[in-house]
């Protein structure tokens, strides 16, 4: 399926100019956070479920507490990733969704999302998850995955994870039967590998030398 495919209408939306009742009413038992508040296809805003409740003179509009709507939506050019930046930033479950007219057509619900990312190959496909550590300064994402073609491996995805004024770490995930070699490359780069893996020799033999070093002492 395709990004957009994921958009609904299945969820109810709050006429801007309805009555506190009928908001409640209609949105009885909806387990969302935020409801989308609309007239005649435009968006005003997202109500947060919470707020909603609070309302207690109920023959009120719901236009009267517009300063409680909240400006967010999705666009249909957005990406998966432009999308769960606005999930995480707005603290919400729902997104709603305007095509390139500024009209409303739908909401992105957040568990759909992740099931979609769950579906890339970066999380989808079996491979071998590498985080790569070096000085912000001097990290390259072209050098990193120049360092794993040249030793045949398939990259299937990766990401900046971490990144602050002296170090960044890369999260790389890659399909290779030589895993111990890519490594090494990396290292030979001065790149530092922070997530341990079983065919790391390098790893291995500190271990080994550690443990040789503790029975030494207990002697």
């Amino acid at each position: 399926m395709k990004l957009e495919d994921y958009i609904s209408n299945d969820l109810p939306t709050l006429n801007f100019n309805e009555s506190v009742l009928d908001s409640k009413l209609k949105t009885k038992d909806q387990r969302v956070s935020h409801f989308p508040v609309t007239l005649n296809n435009k968006l005003y805003g997202s109500l947060p479920e919470s707020d909603l409740q609070t309302f207690s003179d109920d023959s009120k509009l719901i236009s009267e507490f517009q300063y409680t709507l909240e400006a967010f939506f999705a666009t249909e050019e957005d990406t998966i990733l432009d999308l769960l930046t606005l999930f995480a930033v707005n603290e919400t479950n729902i997104l709603p969704v305007l095509n390139s007219n500024k009209e409303y057509i739908g909401f992105y619900e957040l568990n759909d999302i992740l099931n979609f990312y769950a579906e890339t190959p970066f999380f989808n496909e079996d491979g071998i998850v590498l985080i790569l550590e070096k000085d912000s300064a001097t990290y390259s994402i072209s050098e990193i995955t120049q360092i794993s073609e040249s030793n045949n491996a398939l990259i299937l995805g990766l990401h900046v994870s971490f990144k602050n004024e002296k170090t960044s770490q890369v999260t790389i995930k890659i399909k290779t039967d030589i895993i111990d070699e890519i490594i090494q490359s990396y290292r030979r780069y001065e790149y530092n590998v922070i997530s341990n893996h079983e065919d790391d020799s390098y790893l291995e033999d500190l271990k080994n030398r550690s443990n040789y070093l503790q029975r030494y002492l207990s002697i």
